[in-house]
């Protein structure tokens, strides 16, 4: 699909192509080794596996990684209410770790859910959970919507 015709889609309809398959992940995820595998409107989903390439120097899971996977659940959540042309940035993202995440945690879900959407602004919540259903993280973002120019 070109960017012209995504131009033209909703952010749902373009999340929901990602989602299928239709478009392909952004180049990020690949790197991240994660995918986008549920979107309803205002509400996301993105789950990956830990590896060795995550790790810092300690054996965990560098910050960046989880942090990574709540930033596009949360923004994804925002992005799925959003008319055709109208794009977002994230402006402020808070992270609560609350568990270690480790080599051996494997498999996480991500799910991102709006918390409200106005003109110029969207806030969303995100929770990263292992396999059991242990909270591993929390977040909160904030997004800077952008309107297009007539």
């Amino acid at each position: 699909m070109s960017p012209d015709e995504i131009r033209t889609m909703s952010g749902l309809e373009v999340l929901t192509a990602i989602s299928d398959g239709r478009i392909d992940h952004p180049s990020m995820a690949h790197t991240l080794g994660f995918r986008l595998t549920e979107v309803e409107e205002g509400f996301a989903v993105i789950e990956g596996s830990t590896g060795p390439d995550y790790c810092n120097p300690n054996g965990t899971i560098h910050g960046a990684w989880p942090a990574a996977l709540l930033d596009s659940c949360m923004g994804s959540a925002v992005h799925s209410m959003l008319p055709a042309g109208v794009g977002f940035t994230i402006v402020e993202v808070k992270i609560d770790f609350v568990r270690s995440i480790t080599l051996k945690t494997g498999h996480v879900r991500a799910e991102g859910k709006v918390v409200r959407v106005g003109k110029q602004i969207g806030q969303s919540d995100g929770v990263i959970y292992d396999d059991e259903g242990h909270v591993l993280a929390k977040g909160s973002a904030t997004c800077l919507l952008f309107r297009p120019r007539g």
